[in-house]
């Protein structure tokens, strides 16, 4: 690669020493904010997700500005800012005049699996300023600060365009699935008389599924579906499973057929309760105790692609028990709706189904498959920025440098 060279060339005969971050940035702690004390505003708060926990009227970092979370499941995380936010549970790296931040950035990046491993702490894990301000980064031309950031601001033009792609495809898949999501829920919006609402009740049979735990988990044994994976590792139809379970479990196990829909029955929000996934691989496949099984005689794919649409949702949510875990039941889910085109003729009412079916599954292809389409692309470019980040971050060091005190 060009830029390569041109790095090398960069690079031949410079100086590089590594620093300890704390030392060449300011690291600083956020502000505690819960959201009852929020004023509602335009100004994300950033605490310990990924995405703003809220958003208030008021900003205690403006800039550019570079976040870690503190606390919860993903302390650690680093995020980038370029607009007035509100830190909370999280602090911030503010690097001196030495440092490019965006060089630090993308170097914090690099690091992301070391700064998850930093969690500490019994229940809610945290990460510190006192794990971060160790860390050695290195600072090419110590002693010539205006050749230093010269050749940092080179490196980050690099990453910065493979960042840029990344983001220009992340926004043409989001227009995509927006797209696809209209234009699903259109074509699974029939007029009066086009085709007979039934419960669904009246067209399959619910049985829930049978315990297992992670401590059941095998390498190779019964295929599994545990109902978190339902909304977290499967599409609109699967043929084989992410897990298996002990064999000498059998007896104990409740299973669903090739055709089944294996739905959901609990979940953290409302949405998640009721997603559903169409088993279509060789062989029976256990159900967790949180999962059901809809038996029946229409298209798998069908029934499974109008249970993403919004008219399902809105009939569903209307069922979902909301304590802390929302819960749906069987009875409830045997009361919700579902479209069955030319009902009084079986053989035209499949080959409908299937017609929808093939349409959707081009329009899912391009939004959804981790294979093809967009997200197979997002995924390449993404591995693509991973790899040059490594290569051109790596400069020579002494293992006993690694972090401060070494």
């Amino acid at each position: 690669m060009s830029e390569f060279r041109f790095m090398e060339k960069l690079l031949d005969g410079v100086e590089v020493e590594w620093k300890a971050l704390g030392g060449v940035s300011e690291i600083k702690r956020g502000t505690s904010i819960t959201k009852k004390n929020v004023t509602h505003g335009d100004v994300p708060v950033i605490a310990g997700g990924r995405t703003p926990a809220y958003f208030h009227n008021a900003s205690n970092r403006t800039g550019e500005t570079i976040v870690i979370a503190g606390s919860g499941a993903y302390a650690g995380y680093v995020s980038w800012w370029d607009q007035p936010i509100f830190v909370s549970d999280a602090f911030t790296v503010k690097p001196k005049s030495i440092l490019l931040p965006r060089y630090c950035y993308h170097f914090l990046l690099n690091m992301q699996q070391q700064l998850h491993e930093f969690k500490s702490g019994g229940g809610v894990p945290h990460v510190y300023p006192r794990d971060v301000a160790p860390i050695q980064i290195p600072i090419p031309c110590p002693d010539n600060p205006e050749k230093s950031l010269e050749i940092q601001a080179e490196i980050v033009r690099i990453l910065d365009a493979f960042t840029e792609l990344t983001t220009e495809l992340t926004t043409e898949l989001n227009a995509r699935k927006k797209q696809y999501n209209y234009y699903r829920d259109q074509l699974l919006s029939f007029e009066e008389g086009e085709v007979e609402w039934k419960a669904m009740g009246e067209v399959g049979e619910f049985i829930r599924g049978k315990r297992f735990t992670k401590a059941d988990y095998v390498d190779d044994g019964i295929s599994a579906i545990h109902y978190g994976e339902i909304y977290t590792k499967y599409g609109i139809a699967t043929t084989a499973t992410v897990s298996h379970v002990r064999s000498n479990m059998a007896s104990r196990l409740r299973f669903a057929k090739q055709g089944d829909l294996v739905i959901a029955g609990v979940g953290e929000t409302v949405e998640d309760v009721g997603k559903s996934v169409a088993w279509l691989g060789e062989g029976d496949v256990a159900i967790h105790d949180d999962c059901f099984v809809f038996s029946h005689s229409l298209n798998p794919k069908f029934v499974s692609y109008y249970f993403q649409t919004a008219a399902f949702h809105a009939e569903k949510n209307k069922f979902v028990a909301c304590a802390k875990i929302k819960r749906l039941s069987a009875t409830n889910l045997g009361k919700l709706t579902i479209p069955i085109p030319y009902p009084d003729d079986p053989e035209k009412s499949l080959a409908e189904q299937a017609r929808i079916v093939a349409i959707l599954d081009k329009f899912d292809a391009l939004t959804q498959s981790v294979s093809e389409g967009l997200p197979r692309e997002i995924e390449l470019r993404q591995k693509q920025y991973e790899y040059y980040r490594d290569r051109l971050l790596s400069f020579p060091k002494e293992e006993s440098k690694l972090m401060a005190g070494a």
